[in-house]
């Protein structure tokens, strides 16, 4: 199972998108405190929409307590000080579920928690003069990285809703 950690984020419109990736893609969310604002917030539950109530999600009161919750798995985090693009890591090759780390919007991920895994740290490639892509685009992009690599598993590849055939119609 993929799962998406968000470290301490601010603005609920991400989480809410993200929120929408996670339950799209088969993720797990977990939300490690504080936020920038509450989960009951209309701005969340907007971006959300109706998937929420399907979202496999768990908050945490901070690192530590997540740590002690998620103690087992292959760790990932994206930072724009990382040297190596998502791409560059080999997915296939992890033996139990993955942690998809990101940092809050204004400041990242705590050195002290990268410091560590300086191995599994990667950076999306953009221009030079970039400092960092929206939040909700970057867990998407690094989501569907990982899902690419294991060849989509458990996801249905063709329009299960309106039919596979629907443009034809």
């Amino acid at each position: 199972m993929i799962h998406v950690v968000l470290y301490e984020p601010e603005i609920p419109q991400n989480t809410g998108n993200i929120m929408r990736t996670c339950v799209a893609a088969g993720c797990r969310l977990h939300l490690i405190e504080p936020l920038g604002f509450s989960l009951d917030e209309q701005k969340i539950r907007r971006s959300g929409m109706d998937y929420r109530d399907k979202l496999e999600m768990s908050v945490y009161p901070n690192w530590d307590a997540f740590c002690e919750a998620n103690p087992q798995g292959e760790f990932y985090f994206l930072t724009r000080y990382g040297k190596q693009p998502p791409a560059d890591f080999d997915y296939t090759q992890a033996q139990t579920d993955i942690y998809l780390v990101f940092g809050r919007e204004s400041t990242g991920i705590p050195k002290a928690i990268l410091r560590p895994h300086l191995d599994r740290c990667a950076r999306l490639p953009m221009v030079a003069d970039a400092r960092s892509l929206n939040l909700s685009n970057c867990v998407a992009i690094c989501v569907y990285e990982v899902l690419r690599q294991l060849d989509y598993p458990g996801l249905s590849k063709t329009e299960q809703i309106k039919g596979e055939d629907w443009l034809l119609v």
